[in-house]
């Protein structure tokens, strides 16, 4: 596998992101292990299906939200296929493919947009923090357990997923200066699909690229093609390894573009022309896999759906809801504020059975 080193050329304007197979599936710089390019294939295409089972169920009423990630599964699986077991991931709303790649039940993954319960997983059980939705509230969190493990002397790294428009927060700000200035090993996977819902990169930010935003904390950054998951997968494999070592945390922003909706209540059609997308979608991360390993989608068709029926499934089961869950996981020990929030709440469902 190439080593993609911390170079300050990386952070020259003009530089092109860094890129391992091309939109014709051809090798353009040294690959990972071919294993690896057949994992990499088979979780971008159960990823795809599972993108498309989501926003059906979406329609169904049976999420309340999905944001899709289509298009941009080379980041999803690239990112979260160079963890270590040890390591953990810090995942916003549109990662849940990047979840389900790391091996949390499709079920578990959709349950926070479906409205149940708190996370929907067990975070320590994966090692996967709970999906954000606030823009970057994940990056201080992360940086913290970074942190921490760090002073225990555990051996991890932490995998922080941001947008572009996360990198606008001031959240952001914090957990690159906090973890620049306290060594944390966190590699910050920026995202950049081109759009903050409705705003495009232009208005977001002026820097020549976001990784550019790594020099003014100290940090290395990368550009790479978001759509070449070869190329993630090796760069940020390179940067997780050089945390774990103690070197730090880096910023690697992959290049890439949102095909669909910001969520299912959006309109693209509002903002921008339907036309501009269509690059993107020749470019799309699975057709390259498909003509560099000389196979398609369907060598995964009968897991992706048998994966897709017992989600089905499970989705169509009206899931029981504790109201009292509500206060559970909230503070250690309960305040008496909500205790107080709890009790009225109990009191108002009692009254509505008409119990005394």
């Amino acid at each position: 596998m190439k080593s993609i080193e911390a170079s300050p050329e990386l952070m020259l304007p003009g530089r092109k992101p860094i890129q391992l197979v091309d939109e014709n599936g051809s090798a353009v710089g040294d690959l990972p292990d071919e294993p690896v390019l057949r994992s990499l294939h088979r979780a971008m295409v159960l990823g795809r299906r599972f993108n498309r089972q989501a926003t059906a169920l979406t329609k169904q009423g049976r999420l309340a939200v999905y944001p899709s990630s289509v298009g941009q599964e080379a980041c999803e699986v690239g990112a979260t296929l160079a963890l270590e077991d040890n390591d953990w991931l810090f995942p916003t709303y549109r990662d849940t493919v990047a979840v389900v790649t790391r091996g949390v039940p499709a079920v578990e993954t959709l349950t926070l947009l479906r409205g149940n319960w708190h996370s929907g997983y067990d975070p320590y059980a994966h090692r996967v923090a709970p999906l954000c939705t606030p823009l970057s509230t994940n990056g201080p969190h992360a940086v913290g357990l970074a942190h921490a493990a760090r002073l225990r002397g555990d051996s991890l790294a932490v995998l922080v997923f941001m947008g572009d428009g996360a990198t606008s927060e001031g959240d952001a700000h914090e957990a690159f200066n906090f973890a620049a200035v306290f060594n944390a090993p966190v590699v910050f996977f920026i995202q950049n699909n081109q759009w903050a819902i409705s705003v495009p990169l232009s208005k977001q930010s002026k820097a020549p690229t976001l990784a550019h935003k790594a020099i003014g904390y100290g940090m290395p950054g990368y550009q790479v093609d978001g759509n070449d998951a070869a190329a993630v997968y090796t760069v940020v494999s390179e940067a997780l390894a050089r945390a774990r070592s103690g070197g730090g945390p880096s910023i690697v922003e992959g290049l890439t573009y949102r095909v669909e909706p910001h969520t299912n209540s959006d309109d693209t059609n509002r903002y921008r022309d339907p036309s501009d997308a269509e690059p993107w979608r020749a470019a799309d991360p699975i057709i390259r896999f498909n003509r560099l390993l000389g196979v398609d989608e369907s060598a995964y068709a009968e897991e992706a759906d048998r994966m897709m029926a017992e989600l089905r499934a499970e989705m169509n089961q009206d899931a029981h809801v504790d109201p009292d869950e509500l206060f559970e996981h909230v503070y250690a020990v309960p305040t008496p504020r909500l205790r107080a929030q709890r009790d009225a709440l109990r009191a108002e469902l009692a009254a509505d059975r008409g119990e005394a």
